[in-house]
């Protein structure tokens, strides 16, 4: 029987946000941002193990207690410069069954919630490719120019804005990685493989920090939700 595993890429530094401590570890309410990801992922029953892929030097993850994630926490120091290669090191380092499934998800989304995580797992776990979080595109969409000005507005109809988790099959997930190496998501691997991952419903809550004012907002919604 196929297992649900999750694997966290951490290696990056977040140079957008203007600081010297990897973005990962920046304090939010309380606590460095990974630890939100990775509690909530800890938390849920379906999960039986939570890959959490570091830089080979990494020296903060092991001054955090991370004793509350039940034992489903494993660090991998084998991350690379990109985040496909963080994956792909973190998948070939973490020994899965190839019909186990994978859901890849940001360090730095530190909102999702369990009854996103369980959506998602239940609209996914029979389907025969996988698929993402996502949310439609709602904000007009504006194509600039060379010297940024609005060259054309885009049709937003049918457009959705990925998030994460992203989950896959591990072993199809490193075929597609193998052939596409450069991707910034997941889904972008599968698709070039031919195939049309899912598209599950989420919410603009399970956003991505990004940039320094980013932080606030995601303590006022981790604050809400305690």
């Amino acid at each position: 029987m196929s297992e649900f595993h999750a694997l966290v890429p951490a290696a990056g530094f977040g140079a957008r946000m203007g600081n010297e401590l990897p973005k990962q570890y920046l304090d939010l309410a309380g606590r460095p941002m990974i630890w939100h990801a990775l509690s909530t992922l800890s938390a849920c029953a379906d999960i039986k193990t939570v890959f959490v892929v570091l830089a080979p030097d990494d020296k903060y993850f092991v001054r955090y207690d991370w004793s509350h994630c039940a034992g489903k926490l494993e660090t991998l120091y084998c991350g690379g410069e990109t985040r496909a290669e963080s994956v792909t090191n973190g998948l070939l380092a973490s020994e899965l069954e190839p019909d186990d499934w994978v859901l890849v998800h940001d360090a730095a989304r530190p909102c999702l919630t369990q009854h996103l995580l369980s959506r998602m797992i239940a609209e996914l776990r029979d389907d025969p490719v996988g698929g993402i979080l996502a949310v439609p595109v709602a904000d007009t969409l504006k194509r600039a120019d060379a010297q940024q000005r609005i060259a054309h507005t885009e049709p937003r109809e049918g457009l959705w804005q990925a998030q994460t988790p992203q989950m896959f099959r591990a072993g199809m997930l490193a075929e597609a990685l193998a052939l596409c190496k450069h991707v910034t998501d997941e889904a972008s691997a599968i698709e070039a493989l031919g195939l049309h991952p899912k598209l599950v419903a989420s919410d603009s809550s399970n956003f991505k920090v990004t940039y320094p004012q980013d932080i606030e907002l995601a303590e006022l919604l981790l604050n809400k939700n305690k």
